[in-house]
């Protein structure tokens, strides 16, 4: 067959689909997608904070951090594969597989852990084959908002999604607080309930593959696996890891230049625009994890504060950046793209310069940046994401969100392991503009290295923006 026929063949399946869900059919799919990813990422917040206890409970404490670590490397690698099989496969198909493995990792990881044994590798199995099934309802969620959606519902569904996330992980502070006092084994239980979502979702999701193509298995392997081995890199700073992950993704590219249907085209790493547009995520959330353990460093041991208190502060950062996400889409719209993330970085700038003077004012004032830069947060996710996605064809946009969550991943990886060496480490201690010294002035300098880092984003944006929303190719 021609290249040609192929492309009218393709081209035709992408039409017919096109018909088949309508943006009213993707809202009423979108709404329960959502609260399925709320209830997964619950679940994932929950464990994520009361790990140490789960480990003291089945006997392995020495081994408790491999139930975030293992789930979070999972979550890594099934980022990226599901928002490109959404290109090439059934998103109802998917779903179902998603679901399945939810429920298989909720309920058999609750009974296995209540009834049979509490064993570590059973919570961490569960907890990863729970982690890659909830993860479908978010990457099938940025497909069909991306793909269905019309352009004015966009930025309105991307902020909801980052504020279902910001909700989420607010909840399973006091989720998690309150099943462990009775029973943790009920924390696997709170995304089960999303297996009654399966019959709307089957109504409205639609049920051909994405562009009639075969999926890519060899590309696909290849990329996973090199995204496998970086995300590993993160966790147990093995280098030997990081060198395997570049030696594959050269393999990679030197796959796509030779193979007859790659899933990605060298041609989809030549868009300038994409490139200008991902690369402001790259740099944008190389700071997002940093907030939390920066300030939980300088409650504890400046405010001499508890975990839990640490944890009441900062549920309400996520709150408020829960209720910013919520309504970005409405403000975007009234705004424009451009204003909002100027907008929303400015708010994360301002937040880190605030944060080093509000280590000689109390947690409360420090309480008070967090919120900003959270709301900063939840303000900035839709029109960044909605700028990226709207750089690539429609056809390609599960590959888009694929390459988003890798790129959100593993910049924040990158940012939290530069930071976290730093805060134990005597470089930056010797004083800062608060006129503190010790540890009290490295804490400051890193917000203010923060601080630089998005400044730095915005720059980029500020000179990149023009090209990257100019439709020419």
């Amino acid at each position: 067959m021609s290249n040609s026929s192929t492309a009218g063949s393709a081209s035709a399946v992408a039409a017919k689909e096109q018909q088949e869900i309508t943006s009213d059919m993707a809202v009423k799919a979108l709404i329960p997608l959502l609260i399925t990813f709320i209830l997964g990422t619950l679940c994932l917040q929950g464990f994520n904070l009361v790990f140490t206890q789960i480990g003291d409970a089945v006997g392995a404490p020495s081994q408790a951090s491999l139930i975030t670590a293992i789930p979070s490397i999972v979550l890594g690698i099934v980022c990226f594969v599901y928002g490109s099989l959404g290109d090439f496969v059934s998103l109802k198909k998917l779903v179902v597989v998603g679901i399945v493995l939810l429920a298989i990792g909720s309920i058999g990881g609750f009974f296995a852990t209540f009834y049979i044994n509490p064993n570590i590798w059973v919570v961490i199995v569960a907890r990863a084959v729970q982690t890659a099934g909830e993860q479908v309802a978010g990457s099938v969620y940025l497909v069909v908002a991306t793909k269905y959606l019309k352009d004015s519902l966009k930025v309105i569904f991307f902020g909801l999604f980052t504020a279902g996330y910001q909700l989420s992980a607010a909840i399973g502070v006091f989720a998690a607080g309150i099943l462990t006092s009775i029973h943790w084994q009920y924390l696997f239980l709170i995304p089960a309930i999303t297996v009654f979502f399966l019959p709307m979702l089957l109504k409205n999701l639609p049920d051909r593959t994405g562009n009639g193509q075969k999926v890519d298995t060899v590309g696909f392997v290849i990329f996973g696996t090199a995204t496998a081995f970086i995300t590993l890199f993160f966790s147990y700073k093995a280098w030997w890891m990081i060198a395997l992950s570049a030696l594959l993704f050269i393999a990679f590219a030197v796959y796509i230049h030779k193979a007859s249907n790659p899933f990605i085209t060298p041609a989809f790493f030549r868009n300038k625009r994409w490139l200008m547009a991902i690369s402001l995520i790259l740099i944008l959330w190389l700071p997002n994890y940093s907030f939390s353990p920066l300030f939980s460093g300088i409650a504890t041991k400046m405010f001499h504060m508890t975990t839990s208190q640490v944890s009441m502060h900062v549920v309400w950062a996520f709150i408020v950046g829960a209720c910013v996400g919520i309504s970005s889409g409405w403000i975007v719209g009234k705004i424009g793209r451009k204003a909002a993330i100027i907008t929303a970085a400015s708010m994360k700038i301002i937040a880190f310069v605030l944060a080093v003077f509000c280590i000689n004012w109390g947690p409360i004032a420090l309480t008070l940046a967090g919120c900003l830069y959270y709301g900063g947060g939840g303000f900035l996710y839709s029109p960044l994401v909605s700028t990226v996605l709207d750089t690539l064809p429609k056809d390609e946009s599960g590959r888009g969100v694929g390459m988003n969550d890798l790129a959100i991943n593993v910049s924040g990886s990158v940012g939290i392991a530069i930071i976290g060496g730093l805060m134990s480490s005597p470089a930056l201690s010797r004083g800062s503009i608060n006129g503190t010294t010790g540890f009290a002035a490295n804490y400051s300098n890193l917000f203010l290295l923060d601080a630089a880092i998005i400044f730095v984003g915005l720059m980029v944006y500020l000179l990149f923006n023009k090209t990257i929303y100019s439709k020419q190719q």
